[in-house]
């Protein structure tokens, strides 16, 4: 059919006709809130690469994570500053971490909040890579055992759900077998199992406090040039037992969301990534964009390329969004 007998026109012509019609759809359920916990009282620090994000102590998270749920938000996923670091990222995997505390705090509080865990060294260890270090490189087998750990002293805080970002081999089905060797095999495992070597995480640097003190993370993260390598790793978390596969970033790679959505029948995340957010934060505050617009046309882009789950910074503004209608 062409003009003018067909007019694409007639159907954009009313809003509840657009409405009607509209072939992707955000909902507040497909939102996941990162928060970063930091160990002390009274914390509520902005990151200044991140307006409207900030370092919170415990008392605080726990306030905002009842501002997400009412929200509808339905998780959050933590991300921990700890007292101290070290070689060996000790307080990941410690009883009383900062992050097992902040599970155990909210869960307490706000029991019908998600939560789910990153699990991962870099925020813990005092070089800001993601394992044991030997000969000036991650060692991935080393490295295994904590990760292991890590994810289970989650789980015996009280996380709802592991998500291992750290890009190690094999390290799935290492947190996979320790949970359910001990008691979790009803606990879900989100993998990030194509994670970038990105540019984009620069704000979570700061935020997080994980700034490699020497190299990247180009020998565990993977290339941003390779498109064919994504579905290789995910197709290894997804046998090792991942419930869920995760890209990250973003917005450079809707294309390997789309891949992993035509090969994959899991449910697909994306990680919509501080770079990304304080992008549409700078501009819009410089009056370049208009911002809510362009924060709502990035979210859909992710449900439209086929993604299932959004972990975004925005999640409550987006949230607040739809609540208008």
């Amino acid at each position: 059919m062409f003009f003018p007998t067909f007019r694409a026109r007639r159907i954009r012509g009313k809003e509840v006709f657009r409405r009607m019609v509209s072939e992707t759809t955000l909902s507040a359920t497909d939102l996941i809130y990162p928060m970063f916990s930091a160990f002390g009282k009274g914390i509520r620090k902005e990151i200044s690469s991140m307006p409207g994000i900030y370092q919170q102590s415990i008392e605080h998270i726990v306030e905002e994570a009842q501002e997400v749920h009412e929200l509808g938000v339905p998780a959050v996923i933590l991300f921990g500053i700890p007292e101290t670091k070290d070689a060996v990222g000790s307080d990941a995997y410690a009883e009383h971490g900062i992050i097992q505390e902040t599970i155990r705090a909210i869960k307490k509080q706000v029991p019908g909040l998600a939560v789910i865990t990153d699990v991962c060294m870099c925020e813990y260890t005092d070089h800001g890579h993601c394992g044991i270090i030997r000969d000036g490189d991650v060692d991935n087998d080393e490295t295994l055992e904590l990760l292991a750990r890590e994810a289970l002293s989650h789980a015996e805080a009280g996380a709802d759900m592991v998500a291992p970002s750290d890009m190690m081999d094999g390290r799935v089905m290492a947190i996979r077998e320790i949970l359910d060797n001990h008691g979790y095999k009803h606990i879900p495992l989100m993998s990030y199992a194509v994670k970038y070597a990105s540019g984009y995480y620069g704000p979570f640097r700061e935020a997080a406090e994980s700034t490699p003190q020497f190299g990247d993370r180009r020998s565990y993260q993977m290339d941003p040039g390779n498109r064919r390598e994504a579905i290789r790793e995910a197709r290894m978390d997804v046998e090792e037992g991942a419930d869920i596969i995760m890209v990250k970033p973003g917005l450079p790679y809707l294309d390997i969301v789309r891949d992993l959505r035509e090969e994959f029948d899991l449910p697909v995340a994306v990680y919509n990534v501080s770079g990304e957010y304080s992008m549409i934060k700078a501009a819009g505050r410089a009056g370049w964009i208009d911002e809510e617009r362009v924060m709502m046309e990035t979210l859909i882009s992710f449900k439209r390329a086929g993604a299932d789950l959004i972990l975004t910074y925005h999640a409550k503004e987006a949230a607040r969004v739809l609540k208008r209608g």
